[in-house]
């Protein structure tokens, strides 16, 4: 269970004494990452040296709605200060809008500025369609995604098996889903993990694995 889950503290009021309780228990239950505001790398940097564990941030946080050029510097900022992977928010307006070439293009460029490193597009399953989550996922695929992932956390809904379900039947290649808030027991992971998630974005993980 360890190595699914990215132990995840976003809150805006986030402190360095809560970042630090966040890897130390991260490196306690050698977990896949920590998924942290930009703001906090330098300092996870720091806190994980000699682990495994990876540091993760957010482009575009929470709401997706930022310019190219902005979602692009911020992901060359975060990979120069050492960031491993990168959650960008898809633009879900640009995506009900019909306009595939734009959203396609933004996750395109955002994966060329994380130079191979681990992108997941987060298409925020809450404010969308089926048919919308379908595409947003296969424009993710297209654009060269790793993952695509379920929601910010910040926004409408939670991770549900259906969305990881429908999520995994559409991914194309080695693209991997990643299902995130919401998830706060070890019931639930493990449902999550059976409909289809490689990934757990939780604030819980400690008390998941606990």
């Amino acid at each position: 269970m360890n190595k699914y889950i990215d132990h995840t503290n976003l809150k805006p009021f986030a402190q360095a004494q809560d970042i630090e309780k966040l890897c130390k228990e991260a490196v306690k239950y050698n977990f896949a990452s920590v998924c942290i505001n930009p703001y906090n790398i330098p300092l996870a940097k720091k806190l994980l040296k000699g682990s495994d564990v990876k540091v993760c941030t957010v482009i575009g946080f929470p709401l997706g709605a930022n310019t190219t050029a902005v979602k692009v510097a911020e992901t060359e900022n975060a990979y120069e200060l050492g960031c491993d992977e990168f959650d960008m928010v898809i633009n879900v307006g640009a995506l009900k809008d019909n306009m595939d070439d734009y959203v396609k293009n933004e996750i395109s460029a955002v994966v060329k500025a994380a130079k191979g490193k681990t992108v997941k597009v987060i298409i925020e399953t809450g404010l969308l369609t089926d048919e919308e989550k379908v595409r947003a996922v296969k424009l993710s695929c297209e654009a060269g995604a790793h993952f695509v992932k379920t929601c910010t956390g910040f926004s409408a809904g939670v991770a549900t098996c259906e969305d990881v379900s429908l999520m995994k039947k559409n991914v194309t290649g080695n693209v991997k889903v990643k299902a995130s808030a919401g998830i706060k027991t070890k019931e639930s992971a493990l449902a999550l993990i059976e409909a289809g998630a490689d990934r757990l974005g939780t604030s819980a993980g400690a008390a998941i694995m606990e």
